[in-house]
């Protein structure tokens, strides 16, 4: 099973609507978003109008009109989110640090965001993983990964015009 998963999209549009495109083409079974869309108007393109495939989010430190993103995106919360899918366990939080010892417990893979920083790495038996930042506002790079449940493998993708 393959999942998207981005975080910080921080309402730069043209790298959402990127990435987006690129977890079509590749034809992901489901869609984790780690945090800080910011507004509305850019949460609506992952919108039950936009993306039919699975869909989980939680809020970020900017993402301060919550309820706005909630009529637009129902499903999010503001974490830890705990998900089985693909018979994996997976945990996201905007915050990998705010994540309670309690809620990693049988946990595959940890999914956060909110540093801007790529990380993939195995510890434990338990893969941990921050896409990066959409936006490209920081590091001038527009990065998602695609997680392989299956091999419990994530690539990180940096994504073109």
């Amino acid at each position: 099973m393959k999942v998207g998963v981005i975080s910080d999209t921080h309402d730069r549009l043209p790298t959402f609507r990127r990435a987006l495109a690129l977890f079509k083409r590749l034809e992901v079974d489901a869609l984790f978003h780690a945090g800080d869309f910011v507004a509305p108007f850019a949460a609506k393109l992952m919108s039950a109008d936009h993306w039919t495939t699975p869909l989980y989010c939680v809020y970020g430190n900017n993402d301060g009109e919550r309820e706005g993103l909630k009529a637009v995106l129902p499903g999010v919360t503001g974490g830890p989110l705990r998900v089985e899918i693909g018979g994996r366990i997976i945990v996201m939080h905007h915050w990998i640090e705010q994540i309670p010892a309690a809620r990693m417990e049988g946990v595959d893979v940890v999914i956060s965001g909110h540093t801007h920083a790529i990380v993939n790495e195995h510890q434990n038996g338990c893969l941990t993983l921050n896409p990066g930042e959409c936006c490209g506002w920081i590091t001038d790079r527009c990065t998602v990964a695609v997680l392989d449940l299956d091999a419990l493998t994530a690539e990180i993708i940096e994504v073109h015009d």
